[in-house]
């Protein structure tokens, strides 16, 4: 998610000059509601509650007991947090430092998830998080049964920064953002798709085992998606945003059958590319906000709008955020959309020769006065899987921006989690 005050306050005034706010509760009134069946507890980003913003979270089953699968979720600056099926932490590991005392702090963004990645001559399952402070990987080895917790750091040592030329263009902060993990089924090989902060820029690094056991990475290649739009009218239309950033991608997944990356640029839309970054992507849906003009004001931090043209999508509210994959074996099944401008979330058939068509929205709602739903959503995961007696059909975890926390006085985020075959009854 950007946070930026600019697109956020964006999004407010968009409403109140275009209408669109007026419209929302028409069309929300046909999106379905589903109740989560679980949440974490409040997480809190202030000293006392360790600096932790919830963020983006991976479902890691168990294929010998799936009642003891996992979620393995990043919580920015406070590092991760490890829950089980009931939603209660079994392990929090920190974010590391940064290299000097002036230097900026590890900062968690997004996780996904490598099955059997060859390592150490076996295999093993590990999670592969984007440290945006540090502009690096960090990779976790993944075991159940392991003392001292499910996650163990084997990151190598000598791992470089993913963009920056040195520490001071990493403190500039224009860093590893948005992640998701390939493997690609030809070759073996394993690689992590990122994303640059403020930039549209997205790498694809290879997962390299060495010979004491972790892992280290080096970029393949790159490509930069438009950051500068035609529009039908002629007019060359950018997203508006502070001076000098340009339209950032972070939500992202990889269709594990094909090969086809999904990536989510929050103000513009979501592009299909082939995830060894070769070929030309296509933008396959549009924010409603698509070629609307801003001005930005520096004195308020905020965009006013100009007059929406018209040219924008039907389904997606900027900013898009989460993206996760419901797959079946039959090569059926959906890309899940988070969007975050109006707390809904998207469903896309998953199969390209269906052009990955509108398939329906969901939204998550409260369960109860003391379960709420989720908002301004940022990450998601869905896993098509039988999970034990919870989750027979399923699971489906996704962040809440604004959760209810017994202390009202404190902002909190968090984790619901869904029965995944409720989300897909409501989607057929």
């Amino acid at each position: 998610m950007t946070m930026r005050l600019a697109a956020r306050a964006f999004t407010l005034v968009l409403c109140t000059a275009l209408g669109v706010c007026t419209a929302l509760p028409a069309q929300a009134s046909s999106v379905s509601g589903i109740r989560p069946k679980a949440e974490t507890a409040p997480l809190y980003d202030d000293g006392a509650g360790g600096d932790a913003n919830a963020d983006d979270p991976a479902i890691w089953r168990n294929a010998a007991d799936p009642d003891r699968s996992l979620v393995v979720a990043t919580v920015k600056q406070g590092g991760l947090r490890v829950y089980d099926l009931d939603a209660r932490q079994v392990q929090s590991i920190p974010a590391p430092a940064g290299p000097g005392a002036g230097d900026a702090p590890g900062r968690f963004n997004n996780v996904d998830l490598v099955q059997g990645l060859r390592l150490g001559g076996g295999r093993a399952d590990v999670a592969v998080v984007s440290d945006r402070g540090n502009d690096r990987l960090r990779i976790y080895r993944i075991d159940r049964d392991e003392p001292g917790g499910p996650l163990t750091d084997i990151t190598a040592p000598g791992a470089r920064p993913v963009f920056s030329a040195d520490q001071a263009e990493v403190n500039e902060q224009r860093t590893a953002y948005g992640l998701a993990t390939w493997t690609d089924r030809k070759t073996g090989r394993s690689y992590a798709l990122v994303s640059r902060r403020n930039r549209t820029r997205i790498a694809l690094l290879e997962l390299i085992a060495t010979p004491n056991g972790t892992v280290d990475y080096r970029q393949v290649r790159t490509v930069d998606l438009p950051s500068s739009f035609r529009l039908p009218n002629g007019a060359a239309w950018t997203p508006c945003a502070e001076p000098g950033e340009l339209p950032q991608v972070e939500g992202m997944v990889v269709d594990p059958a094909d090969g086809t990356l999904y990536a989510g640029q929050e103000d513009v839309g979501i592009w299909r590319i082939d995830a060894g970054l070769t070929g030309a992507p296509k933008l396959i849906d549009k924010v409603r906000e698509y070629g609307v003009p801003g001005t930005y004001d520096p004195q308020t931090e905020e965009c006013t709008p100009g007059a929406d043209p018209g040219y924008g999508g039907k389904h997606l509210t900027a900013d898009v955020e989460g993206l996760t994959l419901v797959t079946e074996p039959d090569g059926d099944g959906y890309l899940l959309a988070s969007s975050q401008g109006d707390n809904t979330f998207v469903a896309y058939d998953r199969e390209r020769s269906e052009r990955n068509e509108f398939e329906g929205a969901f939204r998550i709602t409260a369960a109860s006065a003391t379960l709420d739903g989720s908002e301004v959503c940022d990450g998601a995961a869905a896993l098509n899987a039988p999970l034990g007696a919870r989750y027979p059909r399923g699971l489906l975890v996704v962040q809440d921006g604004r959760e209810t926390p017994a202390d009202g006085d404190r902002e909190a985020t968090g984790f619901k989690f869904v029965d995944l075959g409720e989300v897909l009854d409501a989607i057929d």
